[in-house]
């Protein structure tokens, strides 16, 4: 901050508790003031971008115009300090705790067995408890949306939706579909009395009737010196200076265009969802931000005779719920305009980024996704603006979409409000969108559509076509609409309209989101369905009015009624079968029982310690990696000078500074004289902070060398015949005279994507060197921690022995953390040994991204040959992976997937082949499944398609193909199918199947345009290592004279229970409740010599060393026991002591 500039105090509250700022940074935002300032680390940093909710905290404001105050979700990893000024902010630590009491709301995520690896849960948490604080009773569907926002990837949602039902009001049931009656008894009842001679079935895991009850009367109130702050008729325009940024809040309309005169390039940040990311991710930089937060003109909303006019500074939230009242108020033909931006208002964002963003701010950024301009433009809204010169008023057209200069904005105008006007009886307004999914997604493509007809006919006198995710900007169908204009509304325009709207608007091959050809089928059924809906309009005004020749505007075929039908957001509902546990089994005994995560309480309370939540150690620096920008190229030089004149920065690590290995041949720690990949890690800067390291790594200065060939595809890969290890081959039977003897035969390729790990936790890392014999510890996220001790021991070439690696728990890893971990721990020790100083690393979600590969994408040929019954006779099959840059984990998971490619079926003649392809993207690795989701999928695909051919369904293919008695897998093991087949008849028992797929045909025969599905797919998947070495495992089980036990073992917490679940082993062993017993980390100095935390054995090897441990304990205290057999475990310990 410069030194003859002083910046205004910043006052807020934060659970409750006053905070004042002097020197507000206007770049640091929320997340990171509470986690470093404050030390409140229960709010998360996962995305960064506000997109996964792991950060969310409920603000509260008191808003001047309505005199009330509003609660509301928003995503603390966007919001700047400096935009909270009069707020007051709550998060996780301020509901309850475990050291005070816990909410309802924690009580009943973790006892309903809502958090696993419980990285996601505070967030969880606190969009829930907003939601109550705003309706203490809420629906479902309120439940649904207000959770909308937040991610989980342990894929918990159905036990966090179901343990937050329980606040919903029994009124709020959705009865049956007007029955009367609630869905989630009737299913209950059915599952009963499907059960009612089985008492060895439960359905609930928990008891409702125990939860404490909700008391809003103990919440945090609204701290009075805001109200008073805010209802101050002498507020003052605040002005906070940072190192590089000024923050600018102005109270009044006038001061605002003062200051937009003499700062006219600078942006107007409300929710900061729009400026703040292009800064972060973008790289745009604003040395004045102007914030008009304060500016109560800027909300207001008039009602006029002919439409609504909304503040621009309204949020996207404040302004649904104005539409809502306005459609429950008007005539259903005015309100067809709010009807439509209602629509995507449900499924714009998630709930906390419709609570930050504003109308304004969305509209002005004319993004090619916006979900509210295409319809705001259809429906002829105007934008109001303002300058110090005065007011004027444009049309939201075409021409400001595309931001021509004729529409645009003067630099000194901003958007005061915006115009929706009413729609007309003889207007239609509609949008529609398709996105990934519901919620919380970015739009592949959508469209806000207006026709209006002249009175009383289908000719068109106006029509309007937009369209985004087709461009960069929103785009009109401009030329195609007037060419219309004057056709009568009938099917004869269909043709004619589907070939100008792709002749003018057709995505081009750039189109943002790629899938061109998608986008172009959505852009013609979206005028398909425009159409049938209108028509459908259209009939229903005729009914109500007289109209000479009405037998012109026929009814629409039942062939097409399926098209209008929309795709509800469906309240999750369902019932789960649980096996009770034998009733002579002693109460003591958990294994078995439905005991809650040993953290579960302190995964909603925010108080479980991930590897980031540790305190800063004294003299620790901050380290940011710096990578190849090239996907092949030579490294000519690396020039660290300016990164090393900037402030706080200490020191920049190269590969010269490594003491021992550098990695392996074929997978450099840090690169030397080549890059193979863009995400290559090049070197890395430390700094006194993270904000120093990062802003010094974008500084080194790197001259490369392009190489060829570059690959980046199998195929590619195949043509430069680049392999990373050699051919993976398995045959049995005689392939060829299978061929020539079968009935049909079907040839194919498949192509199989790839996929992010995207755990919660990104990787990080903490190195703390001690001060003798080379000593360190290692705080790491990690699956396998005795590889990162390995890694370091090699990289700095000391002894393993000096290297202590802890993990306390990791926040996701799905196989993302098993190698790579190794890779982060080990550039960091590096850094720590050259500086002598703690070193932590935290990547950042695009850093983790770049660096680290994911799930390896697939590319087969299949040729498969089969009876016409159904009998597969043979198959040759070729799968080509991609393996990215370095070896990893690729042959292992090459292997497994021809290993696992059979899956459940006992096929006598195959052929499989696999390679792994040398490519230059990052490094794919350990991904859950390790090969078997591709390979299943290949195999099911071929099924399927032999099912097709044949005319059969394909479960009768599955089943004909069937393992059905003891014989030998393609690996030459002995299989004994007995389990898969009772599998596969009580799951097509218990699901109804075939009554269910009788149903889905019936439905599909009267849709023709919706369909359903319904399929049912065995599998065979043996879990482990493929070397014997890995099954093994340790623990260590220690008896204090208490009484009380600490467990410890080799295996991480990655969500799955693992410690919880050795706690119970040992409680049965030991014959002592749960509550003696304590679970600290895993660290290698207490378990030595760990295997991996993966393949699905973690509990099988580590559960078996703990209940080794406790036999070899109870076998020690047996004549202790056997002296005193009517004494308690206390005093059994105490002889033990003393003898």
């Amino acid at each position: 901050m410069p030194s003859h500039l002083q910046s205004d105090e910043l006052v807020f509250f934060v659970n409750g508790k006053k905070v004042t700022e002097k020197n507000a940074d206007p770049e640091v935002n929320l997340l990171s003031y509470l986690r470093k300032n404050l030390r409140l680390t229960g709010t998360k940093y996962a995305c960064g971008g506000g997109g996964c909710g792991a950060c969310t905290v409920m603000v509260s404001k008191y808003d001047l115009l309505s005199k009330k105050i509003r609660h509301y979700a928003a995503t603390a990893c966007l919001l700047p300090i400096c935009s909270l000024y009069g707020a007051a902010v709550t998060t996780v630590e301020g509901i309850g705790s475990t050291r005070t009491r816990i909410h309802p709301v924690q009580e009943r995520i973790a006892k309903g067995h809502g958090t696993q690896c419980g990285f996601c849960t505070p967030g969880m948490v606190m969009s829930l408890y907003t939601l109550l604080r705003n309706h203490p009773e809420p629906s479902p569907e309120q439940l649904t949306e207000a959770l909308g926002g937040n991610l989980c990837r342990c894929t918990g949602y159905r036990s966090i939706l179901e343990s937050s039902k329980t606040f919903c009001a029994e009124s709020n049931c959705c009865q049956m579909k007007g029955t009367g009656k609630c869905c989630l008894d009737e299913e209950e009842n059915q599952t009963s009395s499907s059960h009612q001679k089985n008492d060895k079935i439960c359905t609930q895991l928990y008891a409702k009737e125990e939860f404490q009850p909700l008391d809003p009367t103990q919440d945090l109130i609204f701290p009075p010196e805001l109200l008073r702050m805010a209802e101050d008729p002498n507020k003052e325009t605040l002005t906070f200076y940072g190192e590089r940024i000024t923050w600018i809040s102005p109270v009044t309309l006038k001061e605002l265009l003062e200051l937009k005169v003499k700062y006219p390039k600078s942006p107007l940040v409300v929710g900061n969802t729009s400026v703040g990311p292009a800064m972060k991710f973008q790289g745009h930089f604003h040395p004045i931000l102007l914030s008009p937060a304060r500016i109560s003109e800027l909300s207001m909303v008039t009602n006029t005779n002919d439409g609504l006019t909304i503040g621009a500074g309204c949020s996207l939230d404040q302004v649904k719920q104005i539409l809502t009242d306005e459609v429950s108020k008007l005539p259903e033909e005015k309100t067809r305009t709010y009807q439509a931006l209602l629509k995507h208002l449900k499924s714009l964002a998630g709930q906390q980024i419709r609570n930050m963003a504003s109308l304004g701010g969305h509209v002005m950024s004319r993004h090619g996704y916006s979900d509210l301009n295409p319809i705001l433009a259809a429906g002829n809204a105007t934008l109001n603006l303002v300058s110090k010169e005065g007011r004027r008023q444009i049309p939201l057209n075409e021409h400001f979409l595309a931001g021509l200069p004729n529409a645009d904005l003067k630099p000194e105008e901003i958007l005061e409000s915006v115009h929706i006007p009413h729609s007309e009886k003889w207007e239609f307004v509609v949008a529609f969108r398709q996105a990934q999914c519901q919620q919380n997604a970015l739009p592949d493509v959508n469209c806000g559509m207006r026709v209006l007809f002249k009175e009383c006919t289908d000719t068109i006198a106006g029509l309007g076509l937009f369209y985004g995710g087709i461009r960069s900007t929103t785009v009109s169908a401009h030329r195609s609409c007037q060419q219309l204009l004057g056709r009568d509304w009938n099917t004869l325009i269909l043709d004619e309209a589907f070939r100008l709207i792709l002749d003018e608007i057709s995505p081009p091959a750039s189109a943002p989101g790629g899938m061109v050809e998608f986008k172009r089928t959505l852009i013609v059924s979206f005028f398909f369905k425009f159409y049938l809906e209108v028509l459908q309009g259209l009939k229903k005004i005729i009914k109500m009015t007289s109209i000479p020749n009405s037998h012109r505007y026929p009814d629409i075929s039942e062939k097409f009624l399926s098209a209008l039908e929309e795709f509800p957001v469906t309240i999750s509902r369902g019932v789960q079968e649980f096996q009770r546990v034998d009733p002579n089994q002693p109460p003591h005994d958990p294994v078995g029982r439905p005991i809650l995560h040993q953290s579960g309480i302190k995964h909603a309370t925010g108080e479980a310690t991930f590897c980031d939540d540790l305190p800063v150690v004294d003299k620790e620096l901050f380290l940011a990696l710096v990578t190849s920008t090239r996907a092949h190229a030579k490294i000519i030089s690396i020039d660290a000078s300016e990164a090393l004149g900037l402030p706080g920065v200490v020191d920049v690590i190269t590969a010269e500074d490594i003491p021992g290995t550098n990695g392996t041949d074929d997978d450099k720690l840090l690169a030397v004289d080549e890059v193979l990949c863009v995400g290559h890690i090049t070197c890395a800067v430390v700094a006194e902070s993270e904000v120093y390291a990062k802003r010094a790594a974008e500084k080194v200065k790197i001259i490369y060398q392009d190489q060829e060939p570059v690959i980046f595809t199998t195929k590619d890969a195949i043509r430069h015949n680049s392999y990373l290890c050699s051919e993976k081959k398995l045959e049995q039977g005689n392939v060829e005279e299978a061929f020539e003897n079968a009935d049909q035969i079907i040839e194919g390729e498949m192509h199989v994507g790839g996929q992010e790990h995207f755990y919660m936790e990104t990787q990080r890392v903490l190195v703390v060197p001690k001060a003798e014999d080379k000593e360190m510890e290692i705080f790491v996220s990690t699956q396998d921690p005795s590889h990162v001790q390995k890694t370091v021991s090699s990289t700095l070439n000391i002894p393993i022995n000096r290297i202590t690696c802890h993990v306390k728990r990791v926040g996701g890893g799905f196989g993302g953390k098993v190698s790579k971990p190794a890779v982060y721990g080990a550039i960091a020790a590096v850094a720590a040994n050259k500086t002598g100083r703690p070193i932590r690393l935290v990547l950042d979600r695009r850093e983790d991204m770049l660096t680290k590969g994911g799930r390896h994408p697939l590319f087969a040929k299949y040729k498969v040959g089969f009876m016409n019954n159904g009998r597969i006779k043979a198959m040759d099959i070729e799968c080509y992976i991609n393996g990215g840059c370095t070896l990893d984990d690729s042959e292992l998971v090459i292997e497994y997937l021809i290993l696992k490619l059979e899956n459940a079926y006992k096929i006598n003649n195959l052929r499989f082949l696999g390679r792994a392809c040398k490519t230059n993207l990052a490094s794919n690795t350990a991904f859950r499944g390790f090969g078997f989701p591709q390979g299943g999928l290949l195999m099911e695909s071929c099924i399927t398609a032999v099912a097709t051919k044949c005319g059969l369904p394909p479960e009768k293919i599955r089943e004909k193909n069937m393992y059905k008695r003891v014989d030998k897998t393609i690996y030459k093991q002995a299989y004994s199918p007995d389990k898969l087949i009772r599998c596969w008849n009580e799951c097509l028992d218990k699901s109804s199947y075939h009554t269910r797929k009788a149903k889905v045909e019936d439905f599909n025969s009267k849709n023709y345009w919706k369909k359903k599905g319904i399929a049912i797919v065995p599998m065979k998947f043996s879990v482990g290592f493929g070397v014997t070495s890995y099954h093994q495992a340790a623990a260590l089980v220690h008896i204090y004279t208490d009484g009380s036990v600490l467990v410890t073992h080799g295996g991480s917490e990655l969500g799955q229970g693992i410690h919880t679940k050795m706690l119970q082993i040992a409680s049965r062993e030991l014959k002592i409740p749960m509550s003696y017993m304590h679970f600290c980390e895993t660290n290698t100095a207490t378990v030595p010599n760990t295997i991996a935390t993966a393949a699905s054995i973690g509990a099988d090897v580590n559960g078996k060393a703990v209940q080794n441990a406790c036999q070899i304990l109870l076998k020690r205290l047996e004549p202790i026991i056997k002296k005193n057999p009517e004494g308690t475990w206390e005093d059994w310990l105490g002889s033990k002591w003393k003898d």
